[in-house]
């Protein structure tokens, strides 16, 4: 998709697909063209060339079919404080076309997934932050939308709350939604996507799961092993190991760079112990999203 503000090109040339049960990150820096791609998917904005489908229909300012399918929970809360929590899920529901025994079923499915069932009849002016934005996120999903949008669900709230947020967009892959989420927190991209697009510029500049944009910089896993006795001959033994790249003694220690570390440590420790070395400590380190995020777009996330 392509979208234009005069001279300037906000988003050029973006694609890409999201699958059913599926959830996509989609990570920028701040002028990256994230917010501009949303309003576009959510068909908020026309796109200058390009489209969006979802479940198949083409999503535009005027189509109505698609919204039908779309669920978005946007950064500022979408709620009416005046309401209870279950008030608020029955007045959006009934905007859905839901009625009835479904409404009520689906208002209980969904207090429960957000952990609001026991505030269920509070007003939400009473809510703390952080309970205002399950509620908005439950909004999101109570008609069971085929793309759930959550524009940084985590903004500004406590750390349980995050991590209830956090919990309830985990759960959502078991309803079969497609959420594309963006977030100013690494780790919640490592924690909750299946996939994820870095964008900068208006272009995705690189897209995977995690390994897979972990190799595109090519930065190798570490294994560091402590220990006593013969660590020289160790040293020699281990550099035969087709996943090790480069093995360094220093002192008392031995630092690989090797290719999956989880896998080839097993066939590192059995090395080592065969050479003679008792181990005290085996340690790995693995590269980061934050790595590829600042190797691709020279900043940080939260830039």
């Amino acid at each position: 998709m392509v979208r234009r503000f005069g001279d300037l090109t906000a988003v050029d040339g973006v694609s890409f697909h999201i699958a059913p049960g599926e959830t996509y990150g989609l990570l920028g820096p701040n002028g990256a063209g994230k917010t501009t791609t949303i309003s576009v998917v959510a068909g908020l904005l026309a796109a200058d060339a390009g489209e969006v489908r979802i479940a198949g229909r083409r999503m535009g300012p005027r189509a109505i079919a698609p919204k039908r399918r779309l669920g978005l929970v946007p950064q500022d809360l979408a709620i009416y404080p005046e309401l209870s929590a279950r008030e608020n899920l029955m007045f959006f529901g009934h905007l859905h076309g839901m009625r009835g025994a479904e409404l009520k079923r689906r208002t209980d499915e969904v207090l429960d997934l957000i952990g609001l069932t026991d505030r269920a009849k509070g007003q939400t002016k009473e809510f703390s932050g952080g309970m205002k934005r399950r509620l908005n996120i439950g909004i999101g999903l109570l008609h069971h939308p085929d793309l759930l949008i959550l524009d940084e669900p985590t903004v500004g709230v406590d750390p349980q709350s995050r991590n209830a947020i956090l919990e309830a967009v985990e759960a959502l892959s078991t309803e079969g939604m497609a959420v594309l989420y963006t977030t100013h927190y690494m780790e919640e991209a490592e924690r909750l996507c299946d996939r994820i697009g870095i964008i900068d510029a208006g272009t995705i500049q690189a897209e995977g799961t995690r390994d897979e944009l972990i190799r595109i910089i090519g930065e190798l896993d570490e294994i560091r092993l402590v220990g006593t006795g013969d660590l020289a001959a160790a040293l020699m033994a281990l550099q035969e190991i087709g996943a090790v790249e480069r093995a360094v003694l220093e002192g008392r220690q031995i630092l690989l760079h090797v290719r999956d570390a989880p896998t080839a440590v097993a066939t590192v420790v059995t090395t080592a112990g065969r050479s003679g070395v008792e181990l005290a400590d085996v340690e790995i380190t693995r590269p980061d999203l934050e790595s590829v995020f600042l190797h691709l777009t020279g900043k940080g996330l939260r830039d």
